[in-house]
């Protein structure tokens, strides 16, 4: 990977530049890279490429624990985060020097995330995108080993699309948040319903209990969160402090409940997980007795949690209104003299420390989901307003025999 170039001095076709100083900073560009020693990371805007200008949150600095890159490095990985406020995919990686990428990308309204190392679904506002890595192994593009390409977009309509995850069969499972159901994709229409709570008594565009988060096992999808069981339009804000729970999808068993808010439930070798976000915490259930261990603290209301070894990646974002009124993270807050955070904070779940951390301020003040991308150094994507997802053509091989019989081109790089 070459230098970050020095300002008034871009070279044409790169998707970096260097940041300019706080006096020169303008606008952002219609899409940004950030690079910078751990610890220190100004964003970095990259030129122009194409007539549409995509919206940036102006005024944001992110800033990173020194370690940051010596741990994606120990444990080989990378990961990305959400934010549906500012309608931002990152992508975080490592450069070689210490250095840390943020590559982020514009998708309206970007929610939940079904990872994997090749390809990513990503709920937005109104479609699901599907996402994949157009570079072989091995193959590196100015630095990058991975470039997520959106491929092909399924449009639901707005159901307010929060998490997802994906069957053994390949079957992508939202949580369709709107009509209070998981739900999956239909060729004709919006979606598909597969399950809803049992004390969802119909089907209807009214959000009642703010069904938010799926954990999946074993290809199936095991586990739900919502902020309380209300059968009627919108009752779960009058039950935000407590009424939360943690239900079982294949028996319709409530495995934990009297929660604020939880969001986020994953299984992780064997344990159930889940942010009991309206009290700030990371838990840990007992999917029997519905035991919940809290495990860690969290200065921010918690959304969005991947796992690596024993490590939790969580997501945190502000408050809406200066404060989480009527929440008991309010109070817990002002008696650790505390502010809240926006961004990401990792945890060792042996112990509840933690161990390296993103933090955001400025016009980024909510992300959603974080995951993690295990074996991936340096990933980035191209946006739907980016102007070189025009160029972004790659070519899917015949099989080798066949390529040979028909005397067609070799062609070993993704064209970008």
């Amino acid at each position: 990977m070459t230098e970050t170039e020095k300002p008034g001095k871009r070279k044409t076709g790169r998707n970096k530049t260097a940041a300019p100083s706080a006096k020169q900073a303008k606008p952002a560009a219609k899409a940004r890279r950030a690079s910078a020693p751990a610890g220190a990371v100004p964003p970095q805007q990259g030129p122009q490429q194409g007539p549409q200008q995509v919206p940036q949150p102006k005024g944001t600095q992110i800033s990173c624990s020194r370690g940051l890159h010596g741990f994606m490095e120990r444990n080989r990985l990378s990961f990305g985060f959400t934010s549906y406020q500012s309608g931002r995919l990152y992508l975080v990686g490592r450069m070689p020097r210490g250095r840390v990428s943020f590559h982020e990308r514009h998708f309206m309204h970007a929610m939940g995330v079904a990872a994997t190392p090749q390809r990513l679904y990503l709920g937005t506002q109104y479609q699901v995108w599907r996402l994949e890595n157009v570079l072989a192994p091995g193959q590196t593009l100015d630095g990058f080993d991975r470039n997520y390409v959106p491929r092909n977009a399924q449009t639901t309509g707005d159901v307010d699309v929060h998490e997802l995850g994906v069957d053994r069969n390949g079957r992508v499972i939202f949580v369709n948040t709107k009509f209070s159901c998981l739900a999956s994709f239909s060729l004709t229409h919006s979606f598909r319903p597969l399950w809803q709570p049992p004390f969802i008594s119909r089907l209807a565009p009214e959000d009642r209990c703010h069904l938010n988060g799926l954990a999946m096992e074993d290809g199936e999808a095991r586990f739900v969160t919502a902020v309380c069981r209300s059968d009627v339009v919108t009752g779960w804000r009058d039950r935000r402090a407590s009424g939360g729970l943690v239900m079982d999808v294949q028996s319709d068993r409530i495995v934990t409940e009297d929660m604020s808010m939880p969001h986020s439930p994953r299984l992780h070798e064997g344990e159930l997980y889940v942010l009991d976000s309206g009290r700030g915490t990371l838990c840990r259930v007992d999917r029997q007795t519905g035991r919940r261990e809290a495990i860690a603290f969290l200065p921010g209301f918690a959304r969005g949690l991947g796992f690596h070894g024993p490590y939790a990646f969580v997501g945190l974002s502000l408050p809406r209104d200066g404060s989480f009124s009527g929440l008991e993270l309010d109070g817990e807050l002002e008696r650790r003299d505390a502010d809240p955070w926006c961004g990401v904070q990792i945890i060792d779940t042996r112990n509840g420390d933690v161990v390296e951390w993103i933090r955001l301020k400025g016009e980024v003040r909510e992300l959603f989901d974080v995951f993690v991308l295990p074996g991936v150094t340096c990933p980035k994507a191209t946006g739907l307003l980016d102007g070189a997802i025009r160029n972004e053509i790659s070519i899917e091989l015949p099989p080798k025999s066949v390529t040979q019989s028909q005397d067609l081109p070799q062609v070993t790089e993704a064209v970008a």
